[in-house]
């Protein structure tokens, strides 16, 4: 993946397909770093398939032999000095948090974040997601359930309000990550 909003959109469907019903997404930017926290209230994972998830040639799907998405994120993570840890429990949902070295070579870049909220939110309309975007003083959040009440019954399926959301994220999510 050449975008790190990419990684973050593939982990959050593995959150959906594992039942959650609330995803938070938080990026904590600080002077050398960049926390991803990617939580989840799904159906969580045993110890055993926790042990197994860091390996590409694991999945739990049927419709293909790999999973890439947490290995892909790890490798990133490691490439810049960084690292990720995972905490899971059944029936009490996964934890995820990826730490890089934001001045590192190999920091990918952010790319585009209103995309991966406006598709995640129109794209799982009966999951609430919860990005939380912070630098020092700089903070925004946008919550789908908020939007939801404001849009009084319109989807968030619908184009229109998917390139509101899109628009309305990437305004604020730029005025954070571009900040030094």
């Amino acid at each position: 993946m050449q975008e790190l909003s990419l990684n973050i959109l593939d982990v959050a469907n593995n959150s959906v397909k594992a039942g959650a019903k609330l995803v938070n997404i938080s990026l904590i930017y600080d002077e050398n770093h960049l926390k991803l926290i990617i939580s989840d209230d799904g159906s969580g994972m045993t110890k055993e398939v926790l042990n197994k998830l860091k390996d590409p040639f694991y999945t739990s799907r049927t419709t293909r032999k790999v999973g890439l998405g947490i290995p892909f994120l790890t490798l990133l993570a490691e490439q810049t000095g960084g690292y990720v840890e995972i905490e899971s429990e059944v029936g009490a949902g996964t934890k995820i948090t990826a730490l890089f070295d934001a001045n590192s070579i190999d920091m990918l870049p952010i790319g585009n974040l209103g995309s991966t909220a406006s598709t995640l939110i129109s794209g799982s309309p009966d999951v609430d997601f919860v990005f939380h975007i912070s630098r020092g003083e700089l903070e925004f959040i946008l919550d789908s359930a908020e939007i939801k009440i404001l849009l009084d019954g319109v989807p968030v399926s619908t184009p229109q309000v998917a390139l509101f959301i899109e628009e309305y994220a990437n305004d604020n999510f730029l005025q954070i990550t571009e900040s030094k």
